[in-house]
């Protein structure tokens, strides 16, 4: 059976709504983040961000950092740059010796989360920070992602 031009013209303004709905859902890249002062960027007070600059005493935002074994440090950061390359949600946007800026963009709604790792070499830790670029809870993704991603460190016997 063939669509006439209204059901054709119905179906594309469809996918085009649709389309549009599911881009919004990214929002516009924050230009507030990164490396102040040798600190990221505090979280809001909506309970969709986790830091480790953050109070331990903030159970909602506090995250701990990743205490990095032994005095390889550089094997340390290239195998978390690596875990967030092998991930097909997650795009490296900025990258330095220290710092590592990537996107992670949820399958269904294309929702973005910002997060971001900053190397404390002197402390031989790294600093950890991964906010929701839009809405107000997260439902715990943000810390979900930043504590499998220490898992996985741990199991390559790289941070404690």
């Amino acid at each position: 059976m063939m669509k006439s031009t209204g059901q054709k013209q119905a179906g594309v303004l469809g996918l085009l709504l649709s389309t549009a709905l599911l881009t919004a859902c990214s929002g516009t890249r924050p230009v507030d983040i990164g490396v102040m002062d040798n600190k990221l960027a505090p979280c809001p007070d909506s309970p969709n961000c986790v830091s480790s600059f953050e109070q331990k005493s903030d159970e909602t935002h506090y995250i701990d950092t990743y205490v990095l074994k032994g005095s390889n440090t550089q094997q340390a950061w290239d195998s978390l740059q690596s875990l967030i390359e092998q991930n097909d949600s997650a795009e490296i946007i900025k990258k330095s010796d220290s710092y590592i800026y990537a996107e992670y963009t949820s399958t269904i709604m294309r929702f973005v989360d910002d997060t971001e790792f900053l190397l404390d070499k002197d402390n031989n830790r790294v600093q950890l920070r991964s906010a929701s670029r839009l809405g107000y809870r997260d439902f715990g993704v943000n810390r979900e992602r930043l504590e499998s991603l220490r898992t996985e460190l741990k199991n390559k016997d790289l941070i404690e």
